[in-house]
């Protein structure tokens, strides 16, 4: 990973269907596969060395926001590597044979260190997150309907979030989706999302053990987590949410919300980013200074968004 661990996935269903929703043909509801997202989501987060930040299973499309752990990868042992991804997958005759016990030869041992290498690798890859989240769901959804063929449209979409500012209007972007669409009224209605699962346990003091907590202010000693008060970002989603609702762009004041003044975020600018974020950025979304760095790791001679980044987070 280059410059962020933090990465905007969406993955949308075949000709933008309603799979997860209600068929506005026939009427039949496919609602509780949002239900199947969710819970396949969650448990893979558990075994792979990937971290949800946020999450939205909407009626065509399933929104997240993921932190790639890669250290951790690196610092699990090979019987915790095999361990996790047998979880997953059967593996191979080799890997079954050690966590078997059984002794390795040293031909076999050359063969089951490359395959360990390859299986930390998945463990820390995105790609193949989303590959076994979208299977499962194709699989499952295809022997209800009876039919063959692809649940989810080609690759999934993947933009790096390189900075702070970035990673709150995204998470945000992200929670307020079912409010958005229309589809709920406040954050603590909106099913199949994290802010509800962060809501449900905020109300007794905790915070979900599924997703990627937040870590508070950032300081020298920053714990792993999202760099924010929890309290402070509720509160930023509530008030965005309760506008979008009532469909005022009526002004948010910063003084009662923290986050945008640390952030120096306008408000103005929090509503388009924080509505229209997929619409206006399409590559890798941070300050402009942060995208110099970005772009020499990768080779990029033309920065993408920069306009918008300048205009909308600088």
């Amino acid at each position: 990973m280059v410059d962020t661990k933090h990465y905007n996935c969406i993955s949308r269903c075949v000709r933008r269907a309603f799979l997860c929703g209600e068929d506005r043909f026939t009427g039949q509801s496919y609602e509780h596969r949002r239900g199947w997202v969710e819970d396949k989501l969650l448990e893979l987060a558990k075994v792979f060395c990937i971290d949800v930040c946020a999450y939205a299973v909407m009626s065509n499309h399933t929104h997240l926001v993921l932190y790639v752990d890669d250290k951790k990868a690196n610092r699990l042992n090979d019987k915790a590597i095999v361990i996790r991804w047998h979880k997953l997958c059967k593996g191979t005759l080799l890997t079954q044979k050690y966590i078997q016990g059984e002794k390795l030869s040293k031909v076999e041992v050359i063969f089951f260190n490359q395959t360990v290498k390859q299986y930390r690798e998945r463990l820390a890859s995105i790609s193949w997150f989303m590959r076994l989240l979208n299977e499962d769901i194709a699989r499952r959804a295809n022997k209800e309907d009876n039919c063959t063929g692809r649940f989810r449209e080609g690759r999934f979409k993947s933009q790096a979030l390189l900075d702070e500012a970035a990673l709150a209007a995204c998470i945000a972007y992200v929670d307020l989706n079912p409010i958005r669409a229309k589809m709920a009224n406040t954050p603590e209605e909106s099913d199949h999302t994290s802010v509800q699962n962060r809501i449900t346990s905020a109300a007794v003091g905790k915070q979900p053990k599924q997703l990627l907590r937040f870590a508070g202010m950032p300081r020298q000693v920053m714990p792993k987590g999202l760099p924010f008060e929890l309290k402070s970002y509720l509160e930023l989603v509530e008030l965005t949410g309760r506008i979008m609702r009532e469909d005022k762009r009526e002004h948010i004041d910063n003084i009662t919300l923290p986050l945008l003044e640390r952030l120096n975020i306008s408000p103005e600018n929090w509503l388009k980013l924080t509505t229209q974020f997929t619409r206006v950025f399409h590559g890798a979304v941070c300050r402009p200074k942060s995208q110099v760095s970005y772009c020499e790791n990768l080779k990029r001679k033309r920065r993408s968004n920069i306009s918008n980044c300048e205009k909308l987070l600088a």
